[in-house]
């Protein structure tokens, strides 16, 4: 039976396997199955979805994010006023915050830098033209902290007045 993963906007895709130019295998996920169908997940890898829908194979790298420090952040962004407009992505040292328009796009970070003391840093999109790169707002200190401080000012010029 072929692996197959229906999206939050309700797509079904279908893991499939082709091959790069140097012969090594390549798997993608597809609307319109090409290739190989395969049956089987390669080991070592997992299925993921972005905020935005797309649907890829992975490595599955350990992250070092803790559950209940999701859950404070996924909670205050939940207050949001326009908390649908935000999702959340994890990644193996990081919490993103992403905001949707058309299509959803990173604009605040929160990066642990320490994980004995389970210290993070945070950082936000610079929208200037001339940078366009993450740029650190906030010290260090514990994810609720800073998740308490930051998440309110999404959305407004607050969040671009934070250093």
């Amino acid at each position: 039976m072929t692996i197959t993963y229906t999206n939050r906007k309700g797509f079904t895709y279908t893991l499939c396997k082709g091959s790069t130019k140097t012969g090594k295998p390549r798997y993608f996920f597809s609307r319109e199955p090409k290739g190989e169908l395969v049956a089987q997940i390669p080991e070592g890898c997992k299925i993921v979805e972005s905020v935005n829908g797309v649907v890829s194979l992975t490595k599955d790298i350990p992250g070092k994010i803790l559950a209940d420090e999701l859950v404070a952040v996924q909670q205050l962004l939940d207050r949001h006023p326009h908390a649908r407009q935000y999702r959340l992505n994890v990644k193996p040292d990081r919490i993103q915050v992403y905001e949707g328009h058309t299509q959803f796009m990173a604009v605040l970070q929160f990066i642990l830098c320490d994980e004995k003391t389970r210290r993070y840093m945070a950082e936000r999109w610079c929208f200037l033209g001339s940078i366009d790169d993450w740029i650190s707002i906030d010290h260090t200190d514990s994810i609720s902290a800073l998740a308490a401080r930051l998440i309110p000012k999404l959305g407004t010029d607050g969040l671009f007045e934070v250093f």
